[in-house]
């Protein structure tokens, strides 16, 4: 067995040798005029993968909570209401996030592995003048996929602005942010960006820099203010030089190198992959007898969250990791110990893919479970043709 293990978490990933190349290259200044157009290139080519060509980008060293607070504070003001479309851990963060910086909060709630109705949230929206509504695309926690484009046409219907948490599918689920009407939508490098943790990313709309900049007050935090990094952005992708705080030089460089290779595969192709992954996977899940935890007209392409069959316990996730593949436990508080999580985005293809299916084969059968070995990879490999 190889020293290094297979890395098939919903994030970090596993990366394309050349973004690393890039992330190992020697530092440069900021100021330099290759990071420059590194960098300008990078903020560019995000409004392509995001396809919000009327959209700012931001690219900012963090992590994927850094730009769902990104949007809070900069949208949120105390006293305004917001409604959370919540399908699990991640959308209560979002609640949290709101409720941190004043809002008032109503959240519409289904049960782990489901979406709530659209009719329930188009009566919520309803009862009272909501400024935002928040949408979590794939919830890490329960592989749950949000029907966005339905979700962001009901909050324009009804004057509110549509945030979409898009951390774990940017790059790999069906986003088209302009057209959709979605007003603001994030996601954080370490998944289907396909790039090593610590950017967060944000594409704010007109309609939210508009909010934006008729705020009554200016935004708490120094760090988090889109009017500290909106000259900043707007420079580098002029091809100047500009300063407010050091961004992540060589991660940045990655970033740019990444998203021409999301570019070069065409969104389309790309979403269409991921699709493809995620149904040979599936069916790999249902020959060896694994229940997902999500629907399955809900379930997302960039994951699957799959119970412990009857008998195995989580016991099975040191038990894959002995067969050279490093996949998840589970996350959302009610279920944690119930269920894990596989992650297939980004580089992930078909030789990833059948490796993890086998380790999961080998440890289920040394964790007594009654399955045939050989049988989800025969499935997978039917599906993938």
């Amino acid at each position: 067995m190889s020293e290094r293990a297979l890395l098939m978490i919903p994030g970090p990933i596993e990366f394309e040798p050349s973004v690393l190349q890039a992330m190992g290259e020697k530092t440069r200044s900021h100021l330099d005029p290759v990071f420059i157009g590194a960098f300008g290139r990078a903020l560019k080519r995000l409004r392509e993968v995001f396809v919000a060509p009327t959209a700012q980008p931001f690219v900012i060293a963090g992590s994927g909570t850094l730009a769902m607070e990104l949007a809070v504070a900069n949208l949120c003001e105390p006293s305004d209401a917001a409604l959370v479309v919540n399908t699990g851990y991640f959308s209560d963060r979002m609640a949290k996030m709101l409720e941190r910086h004043g809002a008032s909060v109503t959240q519409v709630r289904a049960p782990p592995g489901e979406v709530p109705p659209l009719d329930e949230v188009k009566k919520a929206l309803a009862q009272r003048p909501f400024k935002l509504m928040t949408v979590t695309h794939v919830d890490t926690s329960t592989a749950v996929l949000a029907p966005v484009k339905q979700l962001a046409a009901l909050a324009k219907e009804h004057g509110a602005l549509c945030v979409v948490d898009g951390v774990c599918s940017v790059g790999g689920e069906a986003l088209e942010q302009d057209g959709w009407g979605v007003d603001v939508a994030l996601t954080a490098s370490q998944k289907a960006l396909g790039v090593p943790p610590g950017l967060a990313v944000l594409c704010a709309g007109p309609r939210a820099l508009a909010a934006f900049r008729a705020r009554k007050k200016p935004v708490a935090s120094v760090y988090l203010d889109w009017s500290e990094w909106l000259p900043i952005h707007e420079a580098y992708e002029a091809g100047k030089a500009a300063y407010f705080a050091t961004p992540a030089v060589n991660l940045i460089s990655a970033l740019e190198v990444s998203l021409g290779q999301l570019l070069a595969e065409g969104m389309a192709a790309r979403v269409a992959r991921h699709q493809k992954i995620a149904a040979a996977a599936r069916s790999a899940w249902k020959a060896l007898g694994l229940s997902m935890l999500p629907r399955e007209d809900a379930a997302a392409h960039t994951l699957s969250a799959l119970y412990y069959p009857p008998g195995v316990d989580t016991g099975l996730v040191k038990k894959i990791a002995d067969e050279g593949v490093t996949v998840a436990g589970g996350l959302h508080p009610d279920l944690r110990a119930k269920y894990f999580r596989v992650g297939h985005m980004g580089a992930t293809g078909p030789a990833e893919l059948l490796t993890v299916v086998g380790a999961i084969e080998r440890a289920l059968k040394a964790s007594g479970a009654k399955i045939e070995l050989g049988a989800g990879v025969a499935a997978a490999q039917t599906t993938l043709g």
